[in-house]
C-alpha cells in the first residue's frame, strides 16, 4: 500500500498539471459514471493528501476522496493521452495533464461534512502544517498495544505504512513489541521526528530512503535500490551484521534489530 509521501506527491501533481482550466472526467470502468459526471467541466481548486487519503475539491463544490489501498493506481499521462484501458475507474484530464485512477480501495464524491469526519479520525500527518501531535501522545498513552501494530494504525500518526514504521523503529532504538504506553515521552518524540524526517525524503526523492549517504557512501540520488532502508526485507542488520528477527504484528511481518533494538 503507498505511503503517506505518496499521496502527498500526487496531490502536487495534480494540481500543477492539471492547474486552473476545465477539467473532463469520465469512468471508462463505468462504476463511476454518475459522479464523474458531475465533476466534468469542473475547475479544481485545491489538492491535499491527509495521511493515505487524497482529497480533490473542484469550483463546483464537489470533494472527490481516493484511498488507493493495496492496488490502486492514480498514474499521470502525457497529453494527448491515448485510449483508457477499461480497468480506468477515473479519468481526468485536461490539456496540461491527464491521470487515471485504477483499482481504489474508496473513490466517491463526498460533503464538507464527511470529509471532516474522515480527517478528525485519523492522527497527525508528518507532512502537514500545524500537526496535532498532543493527539499522538494522548493516544499512544492510552494503550498497551506494541508500538510496531499501533504505527500501522492510521489514528496514530497519519501516513506511516510497513516500510517506514520498520524503518522508523529501528533509527529510534526501539523493539517493536514494547507497549505503547510503556514509551516515554522522549521516545514518542523520537518517533515523530523520525516521521517527519524520513517522509519528506521521500517526497523530495520519491522513493522510501532512510539510510544515512554517509554509512552508504553515495549521496541519495545515486543510491542503489538495495542501499535504501536498514532493517525492512533484509535478513542483516546493515549497521552491525546481526541477524534480524521477523515477527507478525497488526497482520504484516516486521522486521527488527535485536543489538539495535534491544527489549
Amino acid at each position: 500500500m503507498p505511503e503517506g509521501h505518496v499521496i502527498h506527491r500526487l496531490a502536487r501533481g495534480l494540481r500543477s498539471t492539471l492547474g486552473d482550466a476545465p477539467i473532463r472526467a469520465s469512468s471508462p470502468q463505468g462504476r463511476f459514471e454518475a459522479s464523474a459526471a458531475l465533476l466534468d467541466g469542473e475547475r479544481v481548486t485545491r489538492t491535499e493528501a491527509w495521511g493515505k487519503y487524497l482529497f480533490v475539491s473542484t469550483t463546483g463544490g464537489q470533494i472527490l476522496h481516493v484511498h488507493l489501498g493495496l492496488i490502486g493506481k492514480f498514474r499521470s499521462k502525457d497529453v494527448p493521452a491515448p485510449e483508457p484501458t477499461p480497468t480506468v475507474r477515473l479519468r481526468l484530464e485536461n490539456d496540461g495533464g491527464c491521470w487515471d485512477l485504477t483499482g481504489p480501495t474508496r473513490c466517491e464524491l463526498l460533503t464538507p461534512r464527511e470529509r471532516r469526519a474522515i480527517i478528525e479520525r485519523l492522527g497527525p500527518d508528518p507532512l502537514r502544517r500545524s500537526p496535532r501531535t498532543e493527539v499522538l501522545f494522548e493516544r499512544l498513552s492510552r494503550t498497551s498495544i506494541p508500538i510496531g501494530a499501533t504505527l500501522l494504525d492510521q489514528s496514530i500518526i497519519a501516513g506511516l505504512g510497513n516500510i517506514y514504521r520498520a524503518e522508523v523503529l529501528f533509527l529510534c532504538g526501539i523493539d517493536p513489541r514494547r507497549p505503547s504506553n510503556r514509551l516515554s515521552h522522549e521516545e514518542v518524540e523520537e518517533i515523530w521526528e523520525q516521521s517527519v524526517r524520513l517522509l519528506r525524503i521521500g517526497v523530495t526523492t520519491g522513493s522510501i530512503i532512510t539510510t544515512d549517504p554517509a554509512e552508504i557512501g553515495r549521496t541519495r540520488g545515486r543510491m542503489r535500490p538495495d542501499d535504501h532502508l536498514y532493517v525492512y526485507h533484509r535478513d542483516h542488520c546493515r549497521r552491525c551484521g546481526t541477524e534480524l528477527r521477523t515477527i507478525d504484528l497488526a497482520g504484516r511481518a516486521i522486521t527488527y534489530c535485536p543489538v539495535h533494538q534491544p527489549t
